[in-house]
């Protein structure tokens, strides 16, 4: 199922260069053009790619909408039930595959990050607990991305999820400080999963070991309870769609 998926996604190369170049003018156009206006603790460049990272990664995941409900709308899933294949094997698969996507991805984005000045001051374990979040944010979005999935009835109606995890990150401390937003904005920005995973890895990549403890722990709370409600409701609704 993994390789199906896999094999999916390179007959569709437009959405994943898509997935990263986006991610990457947008990464451009902060530094470049506003970097300069924008006061933060460190280096613009560092401050923003651990966002950036988040953006991209949130646009490979919300693939996995797409994919699900191009399988439940193509009848597909008729012929992998008379073969005896489960839903939980062909959702993991989309999911699998969705972690490999992003791994190529992340992989891109610090390739050209590090080419316009990106200089972590990370050592192995910082590295280990950075991609550790990030891998887990990954899942929590992919299993909830493949519940969407399961919800709409089309692909152009899946593609909607993309564009609302593309928006989380900015109402977040990814691109700017959560002080310089509106008041009635800090609540919003403060309090939802883009914020804890993006403070967890800057705090792990630019070695601020205060800061990365508790946003790591917020940052993984989150993640595992997105994850739960993403598969539970993924078991749910593709027993009543299939039922």
């Amino acid at each position: 199922m993994v390789r199906r998926s896999l094999q999916l996604s390179l007959r569709n190369p437009e959405a994943m260069i898509t997935a990263v170049l986006l991610p990457a003018m947008i990464m451009l156009l902060f530094v470049y053009l506003f970097g300069g206006a924008i006061r933060t603790p460190t280096t613009y460049v560092n401050y923003v790619v651990p966002g950036v990272l988040l953006l991209c990664t949130s646009m490979v995941s919300a693939q996995t909408a797409v994919g699900v409900t191009q399988d439940m709308a193509g009848g597909v899933m008729d012929r992998f039930r008379s073969l005896d294949v489960g839903g939980p094997a062909v959702l993991s698969g989309h999911v699998a595959a969705s972690v490999a996507r992003n791994t190529c991805a992340v992989a891109v984005m610090l390739a050209v990050a590090a080419l316009i000045g990106f200089r972590p001051a990370a050592g192995a374990l910082d590295w280990l607990v950075a991609g550790g979040v990030l891998l887990l944010y990954v899942l929590a979005l992919s299993w909830v991305s493949a519940a969407f999935g399961l919800v709409v009835r089309s692909p152009e109606g899946a593609n909607g999820f993309g564009f609302f995890v593309m928006f989380l990150p900015y109402p977040s401390s990814g691109f700017v400080p959560v002080e310089t937003m509106p008041g009635w904005l800090h609540g919003f920005a403060e309090h939802q999963p883009a914020t804890p995973v993006i403070e967890a890895l800057r705090g792990s990549l630019l070695d601020t070991t205060a800061t990365a403890h508790g946003a790591t722990a917020s940052a993984v709370v989150w993640c595992l309870g997105l994850t739960a409600v993403g598969v539970t409701a993924s078991a749910a609704l593709f027993r009543r769609r299939t039922g």
